[in-house]
């Protein structure tokens, strides 16, 4: 394969230039990737059309792998692809592109069989397909969401099905989340969102019943939770709904009374009256009506209360005297102090203590002005009214601590009933939970409402170092930045980003702290028992070893006694024949042994890490001959080398090990004596030597294990051998940076490829 020859480029300096196979990589070239040629071309102001299929992708090279079976080798990073000016999909059905194999059009027809029945399968072919166009989907609304940031347009564009389902905490979340889900997969790339509103003081309702059960079931139903704070919950709701260019917004029927109808607008109303042009449906559920209300909590004062109560301090009270006064009540200053009481409790329930005080001072003055005589000045004539007055302060300034003292009472009991509940959810989703310490953060972020949350390792001087696990951004490099630590244990601390936590929260903070600290003894107990797994397992492995070596080592020694014995015999003549049929029996048992004890060692080479291959360029005829000459049945073995110039990149003396090793096995399992194939075939930068028997092959579900060390695959009754052929081969192959993989043969049978990279390769790609 010729490569790209990027200089030349550079001096030609063509306006435009087509560069194939975008996730190639190249040999012998400045760079190791073609992405990064096709970026310096550039770079030089040369505008370059590439082609890339959809497996290459980086982000997909999971899905892919899941999907066909094969971990694609030759990636591109999707930011590269992304970059583009333009993209265009190039779409073909499946049943149209197996047309194309089957008619020769893209393998060659010796491989057309193999190819139809693995990789290229149609069930393969729809999965890639509806991959490439999702991927394909999401970088248009990636152009179209920059459009609209980069033209202010803030109408909603109905593009494709959006939904934000907002969640109040109630039972009938679990209604809105599958309801959203639905309707968010009637459509093409349809999404869902789950928005909580989190209260200004950063801490969420009380209410909710269960955040990691409710993220849990958003993630199964293909969605993602999302939490914003903010003292107006529908502003919040449309906001976030906006941002994310909703389509349409699912909320819960109002379970608002009629009085709590005619006091304010709901959440419901608000989010109705603010969307424009934004769908909303309000949902209804049976739980509508008879579940609990949301209740007005007196506990935490909160900003909105705060304000009431000095709106009832000034407005209120100065309304109240005019009230009081236009009704000309004959200066019963009795009746004016209880109810200047009444309004000074009153104003402590709904604003604390700061503005009843106030109240308290400025009723005392209008008492004494419009209703002690003499009114209209501040002197009091009778004694009476002047202990009147003095007890009327004291007892409102005394009833409006006791009405304060009371309301933070009943907030901290509120905040320890929560932060209970909180803990007992927390324990109760992190059992079920593989990797725990990710969730233990993001419901901490979701707790303490912070942008991250992190677990993070200490230093010797005690100041936060390396992230171990980390949910969202805690800049710790920012000396600037404001956060909270707490020490989980001697070597680790829980950083949340921003001043989350008060003297309040700080208690639910360390618990918080105390649960990961439990984690991380439990993973280090856990990498302790892999680590006497992997010990076990290592026994188990020399007990096979010393269970299948003591039948192997004494059959071809049991062999060679028995040849040798007869020829020193002197009780029995034996013919010329007959010593020649001994020798080879003597002969054929130590080559059997070598090989053993070659394969013994090999296997603990590759154990151990110390296999070294001396690679250089070979001829594949060569080695083949070679092996040939080694087998204990060369001619059932048809070799077909349609190019006898073909050279990899490898070491001669593994790779005949590895064609040995795998020659054998065919003929041990091919029935009769029916040939084994042997094909070499140049593809690309690689070079495949298939090994093709007409056995019973092996279930795709246990070809993984077969080349593992000791195992035989139903050959208990063939012969001999450990069952270190496979697994020294694909150790060997990989020493060379190649792969060894196990396909079905068209027509029935094992297909044993190995694939070696060509000649010619420069060590900086010989990893590939």
């Amino acid at each position: 394969m010729n490569e790209l020859d990027v200089e030349a480029v550079l001096r030609r300096r063509p306006d435009v230039v087509l560069v194939d196979e975008l996730a190639h990589r190249t040999i012998g070239g400045p760079h190791e990737r073609r992405w990064e040629d096709m970026e310096q071309l550039l770079e030089a102001g040369i505008d370059v059309l590439s082609t890339v299929n959809v497996q290459h992708l980086e982000s997909l090279n999971d899905a892919v792998s899941q999907i066909t079976g094969v971990r694609q080798q030759e990636t591109v990073p999707d930011a590269v692809v992304r970059a583009a000016d333009q993209i265009e999909l190039v779409d073909m059905t499946p049943e149209a592109l197996r047309r194309r194999l089957a008619h020769g059009h893209v393998y060659p027809a010796e491989r057309v069989d193999a190819a139809l029945a693995n990789y290229f399968r149609a069930g393969n072919l729809s999965a890639l397909r509806e991959l490439a166009l999702l991927w394909t989907a999401d970088r248009v609304d990636e152009v179209l969401a920059r459009y609209r940031d980069d033209h202010d347009i803030e109408s909603i564009w109905p593009v494709r099905e959006r939904v934000v389902v907002a969640l109040t905490g109630g039972p009938e979340q679990e209604t809105l989340l599958r309801r959203g889900a639905r309707i968010a997969g009637r459509g093409a790339g349809g999404e869902f969102y789950a928005v909580q509103v989190v209260a200004d003081t950063g801490l969420r309702d009380v209410r909710v019943e269960s955040a990691a059960a409710t993220r849990q079931l958003v993630t199964e139903l293909g969605g993602t939770m999302h939490t914003v704070t903010g003292s107006d919950v529908g502003g919040a709701i449309l906001e976030f709904a906006r941002g994310v260019n909703a389509s349409q917004i699912i909320i819960g029927a109002s379970r608002r009374t009629r009085w709590q109808r005619i006091a304010g607008r709901g959440v419901g109303d608000t989010v109705v009256d603010g969307s424009g042009d934004i769908d909303v449906l309000m949902v209804t559920h049976e739980l509508a009506h008879s579940g609990r209300r949301p209740a007005v909590s007196w506990g935490e004062i909160g900003r909105g209360r705060e304000i009431a109560g000095w709106l009832l301090a000034t407005v209120g009270l100065a309304l109240l005297t005019a009230i009081l006064d236009v009704t000309g009540s004959s200066h019963a200053l009795p009746l004016e102090v209880l109810i200047y009481l009444a309004f000074t409790v009153a104003t402590a329930i709904v604003g604390g203590i700061w503005p009843a005080l106030v109240t308290a001072v400025l009723a005392s003055l209008s008492l004494n002005w419009f209703f002690a005589p003499p009114t209209g000045t501040l002197t009091i004539n009778h004694p009476q009214n002047a202990v009147a007055l003095l007890v009327f302060v004291i007892v409102a300034a005394s009833v409006a601590s006791v009405v304060h003292l009371s309301a933070r009472r009943a907030a901290q009991s509120v905040a320890a009933e929560y932060d209970s509940r909180v803990l007992a959810e927390l324990t109760h989703s992190l059992l079920a939970v593989k990797d725990p310490l990710p969730e233990l953060l993001a419901q901490a972020r979701d707790i303490f409402a912070t942008d991250g949350a992190a677990i993070v390792r200490t230093t010797h001087t005690g100041v936060p170092g390396q992230i171990v696990v980390l949910s969202g951004t805690v800049p710790l490099a920012d000396l600037d930045a404001r956060l909270s630590r707490v020490r989980v244990d001697d070597e680790h601390q829980l950083v949340l980003e921003g001043d989350v936590v008060d003297a309040g929260r700080q208690r639910l903070m360390e618990a918080y702290a105390s649960v990961a600290a439990a984690i991380l003894h439990r993973n280090e107990l856990a990498l302790q028992a892999a680590a006497a797994a992997g010990l076990a397992k290592d026994n188990r492995s020399r007990a096979a070893l010393l269970a299948a070596v003591s039948h192997d080592l004494r059959t071809p020694l049991a062999a060679i006694k028995a040849g040798v014995s007869s020829l020193r015999s002197t009780d029995i003549e034996l013919s010329a024949e007959d010593q020649r049929e001994l020798l080879e029996t003597v002969e054929d048992a130590t080559d059997r042994l070598d090989d053993l004890i070659e394969n013994l060692l090999d296997m603990s080479r590759i154990q151990s890490g110390n296999i070294t291959a001396r690679t250089d360029d070979v001829l594949v005829a060569d080695m083949v001959a070679a092996t040939l000459r080694t087998l204990s049945a060369p001619d059932r073995v048809h070799p077909w080398l349609p190019d006898p110039q073909i050279s990899v990149l490898a070491d001669a003396g593994l790779v005949e090990r590895v064609l040995a090793n795998l020659l054998e096995n065919a003929l041990r399992y091919s029935p009769g004596r029916q040939e084994v194939v042997l094909t070499a075939e140049r593809l690309g930068r690689w070079v495949e030597l298939r090994v093709m028997d007409r056995g019973p092959g092996v279930p795709e579900s246990e070809r993984t294990g077969i080349f593992a060390p000791f195992q035989r695959y139903g050959d208990g009754h063939r012969g001999d051998g450990v069952g270190l052929g496979l697994a020294v081969s694909k150790g060997l192959t990989e020493a060379m940076d190649g792969t060894l993989e196990a396909e079905d043969t068209p027509g029935g049978g094992l297909t044993m490829c190995v694939r070696l990279p060509v000649a010619g390769q420069s060590a900086m790609t010989r990893g590939a």
